[in-house]
């Protein structure tokens, strides 16, 4: 029999006051697994776009298409699912959105031509739109506030970590089973983890208390944090939480700005991150190397990110979002030069650290725009808030994954092409800096509120 006490706690304060429960290493566990495979499924295409231009006699040009067909399903993906999430569920729009990526991903690796190739990656790009950010979404909502930044990146750094291993299972796999066998270990593994995160998963308590779900399955999770033995209080919703709200709420006067210094900091980092994991093996083959070095070499990337995201959670949590950011965006700047002179002088240590302090300084750092970006929104519009801030990021993803080829046919040197990578990693920062400014001028308006509330 479920005991009670008499008191009433906000869930979020009920999180911060328990250890972190067996359930919750689950869902980090869980959500986890989901970012490794959606970062999988994005760089394998990248990773196996070397296979697919000798294979159909195709041009880096060509590709274009391809890369854009993915982006833009992604970005559709995640504009349609975050709405969606904030009206049905967390649990329930990650499970739609890992059956149709992996579905997508499975039938991909038997198209005959290119044209059928570029409509399944649009297909993957709409499930792979919705997991991510409802991931980070779930993740964010059972994590005690303090402990936050690090673990749901710790969560994320599955993304990395599955793109890495698509750069390594490709550089050591292509000759062996082609670039089909890629993609299908890309649709059959998401297929595994489904039933796990059937049984497994709990929807968000957030969302349950919000939404008014039944005391019985509300108290389930409830005691499933609790230590054993203790009262389990009543949990209520946020004050400044709603029910029912659009997406217009993201462009209030309470969140637009923040809206869209996000939304360009998504869409910079998104711009270095799909030129690096999309076109670097192809320009780095370019420069002379080859597929299985080039493959290896921009591994580098997902590392860094791993570790980046890391370093810049600890920090997060010492010194802020916001500042922690900024500084980490101009260190990704530096080391773009740094791979310009490593492609310049075909030095590939020069290009691996360049390569691996991208990947920290900007990778890195989009990760932690995403821990950020969960925690500036409320429960009521966190999903939608997170996915449109990712799906309009995609717009960034559009000019990483298709200019670049365009700029490879018109004549561009490889390292002309990483050069102007500098623009948009200086514009992220400066997207962070005027964040910090503008949450210290809220944060001063509310206590001059509360000042004269109190007079």
């Amino acid at each position: 029999m479920t005991q009670h006490t008499n008191g009433r706690m906000e869930v979020q304060d009920f999180i911060d006051s328990v250890p972190v429960s067996k359930l919750q290493k689950i869902i980090i566990i869980l959500c986890f697994v989901v970012a490794a495979l959606d970062g999988f499924d994005i760089a394998a295409v990248g990773f196996i776009a070397p296979a697919l231009i000798a294979q159909w006699s195709l041009t880096p040009a060509d590709l274009a298409p391809l890369f854009l067909s993915g982006v833009f399903g992604l970005m559709l993906g995640a504009f349609v699912f975050g709405p969606l999430a904030d009206k049905f569920g967390r649990k329930k729009i990650i499970i739609c959105s890992v059956i149709i990526f992996s579905i997508g991903t499975l039938i991909s690796a038997f198209s005959p031509n290119l044209t059928v190739l570029i409509l399944l990656r649009f297909l993957t790009g709409l499930g792979l739109g919705g997991a991510m950010p409802n991931a980070v979404t779930i993740t964010s909502e059972y994590c005690p506030t303090k402990r936050r930044s690090t673990l749901v990146t710790v969560m994320f750094c599955g993304y990395t970590i599955g793109a890495a291993m698509g750069g390594l299972l490709a550089g050591q796999l292509i000759q062996l089973i082609g670039w089909q066998g890629i993609l299908m270990i890309g649709g059959i593994a998401p297929l595994i983890a489904l039933p796990f995160i059937y049984y497994f998963m709990p929807e968000s308590l957030r969302f349950m208390v919000l939404n008014k779900f039944s005391k019985e399955k509300i108290d389930a999770v409830i005691q499933k944090m609790a230590p054993k033995g203790q009262p389990i209080p009543e949990l209520v919703a946020a004050v400044t939480e709603k029910q029912n709200v659009s997406v217009r709420e993201l462009f209030s006067k309470d969140y637009i700005a923040g809206t869209l210094l996000f939304w360009c900091a998504f869409t910079m980092g998104s711009i270095i991150i799909y030129m690096i994991s999309s076109w670097m093996p192809t320009i780095l083959k370019n420069e002379g190397f080859n597929m299985q070095s080039a493959s290896w070499i921009t591994s580098a990337f997902q590392i860094g990110g791993t570790v980046g995201a890391l370093i810049i959670a600890y920090f997060m949590d010492k010194l802020g979002h916001s500042r922690t950011l900024t500084i980490s965006y101009v260190i990704g700047a530096i080391c773009v030069l740094a791979l310009s002179a490593g492609v310049a002088n075909l030095n590939t240590l020069l290009i691996v650290l360049g390569i691996f302090g991208i990947g920290a300084g900007i990778s890195g750092s989009h990760i932690g725009i995403h821990v950020f970006c969960s925690s500036y929104y409320p429960t009521h519009c966190r999903s939608t808030g997170v996915s449109w801030a990712g799906g309009a990021g995609r717009l960034g993803s559009f000019i990483g994954s298709g200019a670049v080829g365009w700029l490879m046919v018109s004549g561009l040197s490889g390292e002309q092409i990483v050069n102007l990578l500098t623009i948009p990693a200086f514009l992220a920062a400066i997207s962070m800096f005027l964040i910090t400014r503008l949450m210290k001028k809220s944060k001063k308006i509310e206590t001059m509120n509360l000042q004269k509330a109190n007079v």
